[in-house]
């Protein structure tokens, strides 16, 4: 009987495993619903990315001698919903490319870490090509996003890199929401954050909310202590969803206003 029970319980668990790395991702990028509108003051604008999808995206340009914010979404958001959380900015003059992903808001393709790599490239020969200089493009990632703006930062040159509720690894992530799993060994995507932040050039700053229950405060942490000189700033009572607050746009201007004085 308990050779019965072990073996019933290793075939469960087997099943269970070979569930989630199959379908991983679509856990990973749970994609909303498309939206149609454009809001206003937007454009409905097309990124060619280096494997020659396209892209559709929103792009509001900057007010004369502000700069331009790529922002990058989270993993269940849109490129609509990057508008939302940063009207704060806007109102300041910043420019904003929403930056969307493949697979998401009807756009071709399938998601995973390369290819959204790849649709961050694009984005960059957009804003280059609308005449934008580099050091007036301020990279701006939210949760995954975030990990998308770190790796563009390795190969490009920007004003700022800006991590809102960052993970250092999606290892760990994965690990900590399941951890009678071997989320290690079983993801495709790695997103190593933690091994990539020391080859950034540009100003970093690392933005998380204490009470954030999907990544936890110590990820973020972790990543901004390995290198001495990002800037980590935590709002106690807050969760993942800290971008949608208005402060925090405004600590994010005021960063960027703080390294761009002479």
């Amino acid at each position: 009987m308990f050779v019965f029970f072990a073996v019933s319980l290793t075939v469960i668990y087997g099943g269970l495993v070979s569930i989630v790395y199959f379908n991983q991702r679509q856990l990973i990028y749970p994609a909303p619903p498309v939206q149609g509108g454009v809001p206003s003051g937007f454009e409905r604008v097309t990124i060619r990315t280096p494997d020659r999808l396209e892209l559709v995206a929103g792009y509001r340009p900057a007010r004369d001698g502000m700069p331009t914010i790529a922002f990058f979404h989270g993993n269940g958001a849109s490129w609509q919903s990057s508008i939302m959380v940063s009207q704060r900015l806007m109102a300041k003059g910043y420019g904003l490319l929403a930056v969307e992903y493949r697979g998401y808001g009807g756009n071709p393709g399938t998601p995973s870490e390369e290819a959204l790599y790849q649709d961050a490239r694009g984005a960059w020969t957009f804003l280059r090509g609308q005449g934008v200089d580099d050091g007036d493009i301020v990279l701006v990632g939210n949760s995954l996003g975030a990990a998308v703006a770190l790796q563009l930062a390795t190969e490009v040159t920007a004003r700022a890199l800006v991590l809102v509720s960052p993970f250092n690894n999606l290892g760990d992530t994965a690990a900590r929401r399941a951890r009678w799993l071997p989320m290690r060994l079983l993801l495709q995507d790695r997103y190593a954050n933690d091994e990539k932040i020391v080859q950034i050039g540009e100003p970093i700053l690392i933005l998380h909310g204490e009470e954030d229950s999907l990544i936890a405060l110590e990820q973020a942490q972790a990543l901004a202590s390995v290198r001495d000189d990002t800037v980590i700033e935590t709002f106690p009572g807050w969760g993942h969803d800290l971008i949608a607050h208005e402060p925090v746009q405004d600590r994010i201007a005021a960063f960027v206003e703080a390294i761009s004085r002479p």
